[in-house]
């Protein structure tokens, strides 16, 4: 699922290779339990192995932001977060984010990740060197207001209802899924029970006995075995998961790309209204209302030195202003650039990755009905030979 295309696959293999329950305080300084995962990485070109540092299951991500947002949140599959099952499927999951981080072109190169992932105890003093926590702060305060975007890109408007779209019917798929699944347990379980009656029903009959107990071994059998079909359901909807968290980070670049927009928008047009005042403070004609202009015509005009200064004072914001403006323009060039270019590239994955297990989920739904026509197929040859 992850090409090792990347600088940092090249260099190095990654894995999680474990989990271990350890105890300790919380924030308000209640005693809990929480789980681990040991992270290993070893060189390619190296036979040593080194193992990384150990990350907290309950601990957030600290995203790496370069053009889009990496999210890798996981709903709570069980009530119980020690669960076995629930510990490997989370492993498991970690394992598969740190790769795709690694196979990205521009974040296997970031050396804040290149830290996490080598050093033990080093990587935390390189993140908070970074203040990550008052730039993330300052941009969920952005990113939560409401932009009115004059003129924003067509494309991330198109992306952003694809995103929408994406995230609702894979809620949806997800939703079926777990119904289809109910039922797929429940049909085994009578299979369950065909087992049992045709068992205790083979005590009564000697004739029939040996074929009734066959065919209720074949049904235990087939009974058993929903553990594993559930389980390997279970891996197939976190696939799922995983894309529809990936739709709201799409949405994140969006909003993004909203914001670096207003704030060109903005700037622009603080510049207009200031080279709108020198204009009007040069002639001395006033285009537009205002309370300032009324006084002015009430009590008199200003004095030329007056005038002098504020036209000196305009000059210098209007030179400010616009270099703002061609600053805010080239981050919002640069941004859309390479965001767009990101999120082609996640599309792409998406579509790799759904379609692998897409498939994957078919044809295990085959193999599952091809055994149920088996296992009544060895049944009815039970009943024949009675």
């Amino acid at each position: 699922m992850v090409q090792e295309g990347s600088t940092l696959l090249r260099r190095m293999e990654i894995s999680v290779a474990e989990a271990e329950k350890r105890t300790g305080k919380n924030t308000v300084n209640m005693q809990e339990i929480f789980t681990v995962y040991l992270i290993e990485t070893r060189p390619t070109l190296c036979l040593s192995t080194k193992s990384g540092p150990m990350l907290s299951a309950d601990s957030r991500q600290h995203e790496i932001y370069i053009y889009i947002y990496l999210c890798f949140v996981w709903h709570k599959l069980s009530a119980d977060n020690m669960d076995p099952d629930f510990v490997e499927r989370r492993r498991v999951g970690l394992e598969n984010f740190l790769l795709r981080v690694a196979s990205h072109s521009v974040l296997s190169n970031d050396k804040i990740l290149y830290h996490f992932l080598t050093e033990e105890h080093r990587w935390k003093e390189v993140v908070y060197e970074t203040g990550f926590q008052a730039k993330a702060d300052s941009r969920i305060k952005a990113l939560s207001a409401t932009f009115k975007v004059k003129n924003p890109d067509k494309r991330f408007t198109e992306m952003k209802h694809y995103s929408d779209e994406l995230q609702s019917l894979t809620s949806q798929l997800l939703r079926v899924r777990a119904r289809v699944a109910d039922r797929l347990y429940g049909v085994y379980k009578v299979h369950g029970n065909y087992g049992r009656v045709f068992s205790e029903w083979s005590a009564l009959e000697k004739e029939m006995g040996d074929g009734l107990q066959s065919a209720g071994h074949h049904m235990d059998a087939y009974a058993a075995s929903v553990d594993d079909i559930l389980e390997e359901e279970e891996h197939y909807a976190d696939q799922l998961k995983e894309y529809l968290f990936y739709a709201e980070a799409l949405r994140a670049v969006c909003r993004k790309h909203e914001l670096t927009q207003y704030e060109l928008e903005t700037a622009s047009s603080d510049l207009i209204f200031k080279k709108q005042q020198r204009e009007e403070l040069a002639t001395g004609m006033v285009r537009t209302f205002s309370f300032k202009g009324m006084t002015n015509k009430l009590f008199g005009q200003e004095t030329p030195e007056q005038r002098e200064a504020k036209l000196s004072l305009l000059e210098e914001q209007i030179v400010q202003g616009e270099e703002t403006v061609t600053e805010k323009t080239v981050a919002c060039e640069e941004y859309v650039k390479g965001a767009w270019v990101d999120m082609q590239r996640f599309k792409e994955q998406k579509d790799r990755d759904l379609r692998e297990a897409l498939i994957g989920y078919a044809i295990m739904q085959i193999s599952m009905c091809k055994k149920g026509i088996q296992v009544w197929t060895n049944a009815k040859e039970c009943f024949h030979k009675m």
